[in-house]
């Protein structure tokens, strides 16, 4: 099982041009496909460059490339202005809807042993391994699983077979991998390859996927001296060996460690790419690690309009807010509601500051009163956007007018940050 490419470092720029090249490359040795399936992310992880190598492929295989499916995990369905701007060469004919609740099946299950080894006890259940039935049964002699290596709060890194079995996966697998993830602790796993869903991941994709012809086309992105987003690496391959490469390209690449924690901190979230606070929340998960313990988090969101993209998830967000921990644990045990949705359970348990720090959210459309149900400070926009306004700031540490020190993150899902002593 090869490893077809792995180019890149943590000083490269590689142009479009480069990228197309390698791509075309490993295509060629791949040989004649007649019916090709990309998966790539949906557009709120439009940085990753997925959508180029989408259109690349497309470009390479044509008519033969006959579905495009935006593993969507539990987001909203892409827009028709989010698609043609992230995948602008591809005929909308071509895509297909990812819906999380019906158009999965089980093609095996995890054994609860093995479960419970890899989460050091802390979960015992069997894990069921699911995907939308367009890859398991699609009939396809290609499958391009297209995507971007990064910090991730649920399994350590992003991508590779998370990339198909929560991207393109059903409720079950989504919301007990979430709830995985959850109790062991982001801490313990942000900015690390192997974590203990990565093992449940990689047992399902070695063991239940073995005649599917899937292939992993992995980024690594980062910000160049001048703060431009560029592409540092590109990983391509059909089993684990590319997904380590760039894991340690992108631990390279993406992970901040601070010298000093941050007292405050300011997060931009683009409109276009948060709407929600499920996708929003990066904005905590990403500088909790750097947090001072009451400081204070403060979060411009003038897309944010809504708490879950799934309708139900936002119903169980709004009931029961973002707790600590043990508040959020002790809801699932005693309501069936949380329990039938671990992936809600798990994204309270995320979303929330543990009381350590303060998080005043500034949404474009939430009130303050759902804000403060939620269980976070409110903030009006205006005000927070004239004091802290994103065009004027740099990344990292600014100074305001009147002496206040501050960090800046413009764009939380491109990293991760971290004080260590």
């Amino acid at each position: 099982m090869p490893l077809y490419l792995a180019l890149g470092s943590p000083h490269a720029e590689l142009s479009l041009d480069d990228i197309r090249a390698a791509l075309t490359d490993v295509l060629h040795q791949l040989g004649p496909r007649r019916r090709v399936l990309a998966v790539p992310p949906d557009y709120s992880r439009f940085a990753s460059r997925a959508g180029e190598l989408t259109c690349m492929a497309h470009d390479h295989y044509g008519d033969n490339l006959v579905d495009v499916l935006p593993a969507l995990g539990t987001h909203e369905e892409m827009s028709e202005k989010h698609r043609t701007k992230m995948f602008p060469s591809i005929p909308a004919s071509l895509f297909r809807y990812h819906n999380w609740r019906t158009d999965v099946e089980t093609v095996g299950t995890v054994p609860s042993e093995f479960v419970g080894e890899a989460t050091e006890g802390i979960y015992r259940e069997p894990w069921p391994a699911q995907l939308n039935r367009l890859i398991s049964r699609g009939g396809h002699d290609l499958i391009l699983s297209i995507g971007q290596v990064v910090p991730h709060e649920v399994v350590g890194m992003a991508n590779h077979a998370k990339n198909l079995f929560v991207g393109a996966g059903g409720v079950k697998g989504i919301n007990e991998s979430h709830f995985i993830g959850a109790v062991y602790g982001m801490e313990r796993m942000m900015g690390r390859g192997d974590t203990p869903l990565r093992r449940i991941l990689n047992y399902a994709q070695e063991h239940f996927c073995r005649d599917l012809p899937i292939v992993y086309v992995l980024t690594v992105i980062g910000p160049n001296e001048a703060g431009k987003s560029v592409i540092r690496g590109l990983f391509i391959g059909d089993d684990a060996e590319c997904f380590w490469k760039a894991c340690d390209l992108a631990f390279a690449v993406n992970v901040t460690v601070v010298p000093e924690p941050f007292r405050k901190c300011v997060v931009y979230l683009d409109p276009e790419k948060f709407p929600s606070t499920w996708l929003g929340n990066k904005a905590i998960y990403r500088t909790r690690m750097a947090m001072a313990d009451g400081g204070e988090l403060i979060i411009l969101a003038p897309g944010v309009r809504t708490f879950g993209e799934d309708p139900e998830i936002d119903r169980l967000i709004r009931k029961y807010g973002y707790r600590t921990t043990p508040e959020v644990l002790a809801a699932v045990e005693a309501n069936a509601e949380l329990r039938d949705n671990l992936s809600a359970a798990a994204h309270l348990i995320h979303g929330s500051s543990e009381k350590r720090f303060r998080v005043t959210y500034c949404p474009g459309s939430l009130s303050q009163a759902e804000i403060e149900a939620a269980c976070y400070q409110f903030g009006d926009l205006n005000e927070y956007g004239r004091r802290y306004d994103p065009a004027t700031l740099s990344d990292g540490w600014n100074e305001s007018a009147d002496g206040e020190r501050f960090f800046f993150v413009r764009d939380p899902a491109m990293g991760l940050w971290k004080y260590q002593k």
